[in-house]
C-alpha cells in the first residue's frame, strides 16, 4: 500500500494522467461559475449583454491564431498505417511525446486546473466521452459551451474519458529541445487517447484537437 503522502498528492479523478500536487481543481463548473471565475481573475470583462471578452496579457507573446503548423501526430504501430503522413499530418515521435508530457506535468504542479467532462457527438452509439483540462477558467466555458455537457449532473460521477486534451497557453515549447516548429504545439496522440497543447491563446485548438479525433476514429 502507497504512504498516505504519496496518494494525497495524485489528484483523485486525475490518476491515469499521472497528474499530482495541484494546488486546485475546478471540476465541472456550471457557466455562472465560471464566468465569475473568468472575471475574478483577470481572464477577460463581461461585454454588453454578456458575452465574455477575452483579454491577452499585455507583452505576451503567446499566439492568439491557428498554428497549422505547430499541430503533429504521434507516428507508432497504431497509426503507422492509417493516417496519411505528410505536410498536413506531421508526425512526431512517441519518445519526445512523452518527454513534453513531462515537462507539462511539472509545469501543472501548484497550479488550480478547470477540468469539463463532456461529449463531441449526440448519438450515444458514436459519441466520444472528452475531457478537457485547462488553466484558464474561460478555456472550460469555452469547451463547456462547444461541446455536450452533461444535463443531469448526477451522471458526472459516473464519466469515464475516452480521450482527454490538456491546454497550458502559457507553458511554452523548447523548439530545439522538444523538436518542433515553435513555442507552440498541439501534440495528438492517438494511442494515449491524449492531445497537448501549449503557447496558444487560441480556444480553437481545443475544438480542432477534438474533431481530428473524431475525424480518426469514426472512420474506422
Amino acid at each position: 500500500m502507497k504512504p498516505f503522502d504519496e496518494l494525497k498528492r495524485l489528484e483523485p479523478g486525475l490518476e491515469y494522467l499521472g497528474i499530482r500536487n495541484i494546488k486546485k481543481a475546478h471540476w465541472n463548473l456550471c457557466s455562472p461559475k465560471l464566468y465569475e471565475q473568468a472575471t475574478r481573475r483577470g481572464e477577460g470583462v463581461m461585454s454588453h449583454l454578456g458575452p465574455l471578452v477575452i483579454v491577452r496579457p499585455p507583452q505576451s507573446p503567446i499566439s492568439t491564431g491557428r498554428a497549422p503548423n505547430d499541430k503533429f501526430i504521434v507516428r507508432d504501430p497504431e497509426t503507422e498505417n492509417i493516417i496519411n503522413w505528410g505536410d498536413v499530418n506531421i508526425a512526431f515521435d512517441p519518445e519526445k511525446f512523452d518527454y513534453v508530457f513531462e515537462r507539462l506535468k511539472a509545469y501543472m504542479q501548484d497550479r488550480e486546473l478547470f477540468i469539463q467532462d463532456v461529449y463531441a457527438g449526440a448519438d450515444p452509439k458514436y459519441r466520444l466521452a472528452v475531457r478537457v483540462i485547462t488553466e484558464y477558467a474561460w478555456q472550460s466555458l469555452f469547451a463547456r459551451n462547444l461541446l455536450i455537457r452533461i444535463r443531469d449532473r448526477s451522471q458526472i460521477p459516473h464519466f469515464t474519458p475516452e480521450f482527454t486534451v490538456i491546454a497550458m497557453p502559457k507553458f511554452l515549447a523548447n523548439p530545439k529541445l522538444d523538436g518542433i516548429n515553435s513555442e507552440t504545439f498541439i501534440l495528438v496522440n492517438f494511442s494515449q487517447k491524449l492531445v497537448l497543447i501549449g503557447g496558444t491563446y487560441y480556444g480553437g485548438e481545443i475544438k480542432k484537437s477534438v474533431f481530428t479525433a473524431l475525424n480518426y476514429l469514426l472512420s474506422q
